[in-house]
């Protein structure tokens, strides 16, 4: 999987990624074919024949099978899917045994702010603490107890690189609320990770395509059998009833079509890439490690994701310095990085606001190297020197 190397430094691979030059070349076939998916003659059944073929590209990434009854709904982004997961399930039914609603306290906003959304609603939200990196399991196997119709956890914290044991979770929520729906917030983790077992009575799965190499706009909501034969979804964008009827609107086929390719290429460098990385993060902790910098590190956690705090600078400041010298870093997520509010994933981690508000994201890909690692420790200890001074 070649990747155009660019003439700077880019550590924020967990914000997007490059375009591979295979699905370059995939989108600028796909733009010959023309036709709307949905249009019954050959310039449609052409388009329709490359939509079905994506979505089996996905199928066997998350190692399930249409046959079975899963579904693959194709959306605009990784945002979009967990909107329709938790949207969806909370507004497909006009009567609830329970309104509540199980999610952690330092999931991505798109999960965050439609958990929010419902509880103006009259829906209840329960916060699973996630202190240090991991599922607080007492407090949710407790919550769990009291009656759930929705969990919704991330796989991969995209802040702390946080790995939580969704397997746990799910059979945990299952064994007592056996008819709750569990979505899992797998943008972080997919192709990176490995993903929920789905024996474990996983419901919903959210991807996205410009995290491992694909295309911005396209993402992806993978459904059970269970979910689809109990009609446990309705749609929040409604129009043509493209997609089975659960989201509207004419496919992105250039941009479906790149996501396929993505997939495709990031299964078959899956191990390889895996290994490159592993030995990467611990090249990187033990460079950092040399500076008076504090690595927030998760006990289970994966190895593209580092979170540094810098004492005393605040990481805007940093960041900036950084991006001066042509190293591309960030402060958390690149969807909420216009938002003034510190944090909440790592306040949830254990981080004071200070702390919080001097960390900064470190986020890799196997096309990154020693050297890369090498620049940004140096760039880092000229940061500390010259920005302390200023200070």
């Amino acid at each position: 999987m070649a990747i155009e190397v660019k003439d700077r430094i880019y550590l924020d691979n967990s914000a997007t990624t490059a375009l591979s030059a295979g699905v370059k070349e995939a989108m600028t076939a796909a733009m010959e074919i023309y036709g709307n998916p949905s249009s019954l003659h050959t310039a449609g059944d052409e388009a329709h024949r490359l939509l079905n073929t994506a979505r089996e590209q996905l199928y066997a990434a998350v190692g399930v099978r249409q046959a079975e009854g899963w579904r693959a709904v194709f959306t605009a982004s990784g945002s979009e899917a967990n909107n329709l997961a938790i949207l969806g399930a909370a507004r497909a039914k006009k009567h609830f045994s329970s309104k509540r609603i199980l999610t952690t306290d330092s999931e991505h906003p798109s999960v965050a702010r439609a958990v929010e959304a419902l509880t103006r609603e009259g829906f209840e939200a329960v916060y699973i603490s996630t202190r240090g990196g991991a599922l607080d399991m007492v407090q949710l196997r407790n919550e769990a107890m009291k009656g759930v119709f929705l969990a919704s956890f991330m796989l991969v914290n995209n802040e702390t690189g946080a790995l939580y044991d969704i397997d746990a979770a799910t059979r945990a929520i299952k064994a007592v609320c056996p008819d709750a729906l569990i979505h899992c917030d797998a943008v972080q983790g997919f192709l990176r990770q490995g993903l929920p077992r789905v024996s474990c009575g996983i419901d919903m799965i959210s991807v996205s395509a410009h995290k491992i190499h694909g295309p911005k706009g396209v993402g992806a909501l993978i459904i059970s059998p269970t979910a689809i034969k109990r009609r446990a979804l309705t749609p929040v964008i409604y129009g043509g009833g493209q997609e089975e009827g659960l989201r509207s609107g004419t496919e992105n086929l250039v941009g479906i079509a790149g996501f396929a390719k993505a997939v495709t290429e990031g299964r078959l460098a899956l191990v390889p890439n895996a290994d490159k990385l592993r030995r990467l993060y611990s090249y990187a902790v033990e460079r950092l490690s040399e500076l008076d910098v504090v690595l927030n590190v998760p006990e289970r956690h994966v190895d593209h994701i580092i979170s540094i705090t810098v004492p005393n600078i605040k990481s805007q400041t940093m960041l900036n310095f950084l991006s001066a010298r042509g190293i591309c870093v960030s402060s958390g997520s690149a969807c909420s990085s216009h938002d003034k509010k510190l944090s909440a994933a790592l306040r949830a981690f254990g981080l004071d606001d200070k702390a919080a508000d001097s960390t900064i994201r470190v986020s890799l890909c196997p096309e990154n190297t020693a050297e890369d690692i090498d620049a940004l420790v140096s760039a880092l200890a000229d940061g500390m020197r010259s920005l302390v001074k200023i200070k």
